[in-house]
């Protein structure tokens, strides 16, 4: 489960949350509840939060978001959400969720949070938004309703999802197994277009997953690990992955994921989280952004220019404002949409032409220099009968 993170919020009521030793703290702060990961057997559906994050979270800073949503905001783009289920009754989500396979119920709330994180519209009193606000949402469930991931569910998920049309797949749990359903699930999206995003690590291992010794699993995980998917890792508010993170499996991109905030699946509350399945999230909303502001590129594409526009780090770092605006090679050109042409070079001419000119403006520009100094000089040699200056008083001229 992921712990709880101090941020400054407006509660509805008012709540003082416990601090240390049972003390409490300001009234005017709060706790916003724990995303859970899983739910254990007999513990009831995630709730709806009374509390609600007013200011920006902090990875729409990191992010650059404003700028980036300034270009394109996912507006007639489709982005499958395989996880828990994603509730269409929540409010920043409200008429752009379509369900599949009763997937609309979420009993665990992780399949809402990432959506949100996806496509949170704006609402007033509230500083959550996704990274691609207009966006769709396909919700399909990958998990049984405990938020236990199954092969053989997201496999399915993965497929219907790119023959529903969706252009972005991203799938929220991480699977030791399933390496053959998985990578053909991966390879069928790839070949309708669509483009799977996944994490490149599990938010939490459970305790039947460790080793003899308590130690975590290192990998690879699935779909993340498949050829044509897209692996994630979060890094954490200093910009680092966090240390108690599990292990991640050759990620190609990071992204925001530690004391992330979103919605839940009741209510307009918010709930915290952290873990590479959000990071993943965030990344999945990049690519509809991209996909929105640039629809002729395909779902590899995509991929290969979030990628090379990234922030170089040891794993580079999503950067969704480069990835709409720069023009990075050849490959890229002639795909951007009308009214809004990227700057580019002009084609080497030849040079002998502008030599000749330079040439010839210099010696033009010489000659007048020349003139100039004639006109200046001639007349007073002329007026001292071109005897050079008289010398001055007190001095003895050399005999002639």
């Amino acid at each position: 489960m992921a712990a709880a993170v101090l941020l400054t919020v407006t509660a509805v009521p008012a709540v003082a949350a416990p601090g240390a030793g049972g003390r409490t703290q300001d009234p005017g702060t709060t706790l916003l509840p724990p995303l859970p990961v899983r739910l254990g057997d007999g513990r009831p559906c995630t709730g709806a939060s009374k509390t609600t994050a007013t200011g920006a979270v902090w990875s729409q800073t990191v992010l650059g978001l404003s700028a980036a949503q300034r270009v394109a905001r996912g507006a007639g783009v489709t982005v499958a959400v395989v996880d828990t289920g994603v509730s269409p009754n929540a409010p920043a989500l409200a008429g752009r969720v379509t369900t599949a396979a009763g997937a609309g119920a979420d009993c665990v709330g992780h399949g809402t949070f990432a959506a949100g994180l996806i496509a949170a519209a704006e609402r007033k009193g509230s500083g959550v938004v996704g990274v691609a606000p207009e966006a769709d949402v396909l919700a399909l469930r990958g998990t049984d309703d405990r938020g236990v991931p199954d092969v053989a569910l997201v496999a399915d998920a993965i497929r219907t999802a790119a023959d529903r049309g969706a252009q972005v797949i991203y799938v929220g749990h991480t699977l030791r197994t399933g390496r053959g359903e998985l990578t053909d699930a991966v390879a069928h999206a790839a070949d309708r277009d669509a483009l799977v995003v996944a994490p490149a690590a599990p938010d939490a291992v459970p305790d039947e997953e460790l080793g003899p010794d308590g130690e975590q699993p290192t990998g690879p995980y699935w779909p993340a690990a498949a050829p044509g998917a897209l692996a994630v890792v979060d890094f954490g508010a200093g910009g680092t992955r966090q240390d108690n993170a599990p292990p991640a499996w050759e990620p190609d991109l990071a992204a925001p994921g530690s004391g992330m905030v979103s919605i839940g699946p009741r209510g307009s509350g918010h709930y915290i989280g952290s873990g590479a399945s959000l990071a993943a999230a965030e990344v999945a909303g990049a690519a509809a952004l991209v996909r929105a502001r640039q629809p002729g590129l395909s779902g590899a594409e995509v991929r290969r220019r979030l990628l090379e526009t990234a922030y170089p780090a040891d794993t580079p770092r999503l950067d969704p404002t480069a990835a709409l605006t720069l023009v990075r090679d050849a490959d890229d050109r002639g795909t951007e949409p009308a009214g809004a042409p990227s700057a580019r070079l002009p084609a080497a001419a030849d040079r002998g032409p502008r030599h000749r000119a330079l040439a010839f403006t210099g010696a033009v520009t010489g000659f007048v220099l020349l003139m100039g100094w004639a006109a200046v000089v001639v007349p007073r040699g002329r007026s001292r009968g071109w005897l050079p200056p008289a010398r001055p008083a007190g001095r003895i001229a050399p005999p002639s």
